[in-house]
């Protein structure tokens, strides 16, 4: 069989996985879970450049787009998804969208990854600009609706970048800043939900919360403008003020409910006893 140019693609280090016991399935898919942080730190320059054009995009009124299908698309939309509940963001300040549409979330939407025209108009539907930027997410590196976005954007001047797992790919060659995290093969062949998946949403999870502690939505180590939408919440928000401030509990709630926010509430009390 010729052995595939994509590293994605290529053949596992593993063979006949259906013969293994349960424990050494176990064993052997942690075995290559652990290499993906080793494979993200030599991709942190990188992503810090990124995270820096992000925050100065972001200070000037900008938004920033994620763009992928499948699994990848899916990470993203999940990414965007808690920025807001988590750190007080107004919806549609970070966005994901993903090839076929919402309906593709749950279920996949055969060829529609394969489209080299819909990846720019599901972009301009939010009304796209200079002031944003776009971040296709494509394992292969290859998928058609992700790289034509990435085209069409870098030729009208938006800011371009991608996380891809394969070097020297399509996806890459309009991206502005290119994260190529090579994860190596796969432990079921081609399986990219696995390593490149689990890379993909490392790196998500470090673009978006750097830039939303940049952008002062953190203080301490806390998420002092996340959204109370449950009892959890409240209560987290409730010990958070308390540690802050030195209040008791029962003040530390009172002055959240009044307050509406943990930011507002530790900024009231510490006016208070000034």
């Amino acid at each position: 069989m010729k052995k595939s140019n994509l590293t994605t693609e290529q053949s596992s280090n593993y063979s006949h996985l259906e013969k293994m016991s349960v424990k050494k399935l176990l064993k052997s898919i942690n075995t290559e879970d652990r290499s993906v942080p080793d494979a993200i730190a030599l991709c942190i320059p990188v992503i810090e450049k990124l995270v820096k054009v992000i925050i100065a995009k972001m200070e000037k009124g900008g938004r920033l787009f994620y763009i992928g299908a499948g699994t990848s698309g899916r990470l993203g939309i999940v990414d965007a998804s808690e920025c807001p509940p988590t750190y007080g963001v107004p919806q549609g300040l970070v966005i994901g969208l993903i090839a076929g549409g919402d309906i593709a979330i749950r279920k996949a939407v055969e060829f529609a990854e394969d489209s080299t025209t819909q990846g720019f108009k599901d972009l301009r539907e939010y009304k796209i600009t200079k002031k944003d930027v776009v971040i296709g997410i494509a394992a292969s590196g290859s998928t058609p609706y992700v790289a034509h976005a990435l085209k069409t954007c870098q030729e009208k001047e938006i800011s371009t970048a991608c996380i891809v797992c394969n070097k020297k790919s399509l996806v890459a060659s309009y991206a502005d800043n290119t994260i190529e995290c090579i994860v190596g093969p796969e432990f079921v062949t081609g399986s990219t939900r696995m390593k490149a998946g689990t890379a993909q949403k490392l790196i998500l999870n470090m673009i978006s919360t750097s830039v939303m502690i940049k952008l002062g939505h953190v203080k301490g180590n806390k998420m002092v403008d996340m959204q109370l939408s449950n009892h959890k919440l409240i209560k987290r928000g409730t010990l958070m003020i308390a540690q802050e401030t030195g209040v008791s509990e029962s003040k530390a709630a009172q002055y959240l409910t009044q307050h509406g926010s943990v930011r507002k509430a530790v900024d009231a009390l510490q006016k208070e006893n000034k």
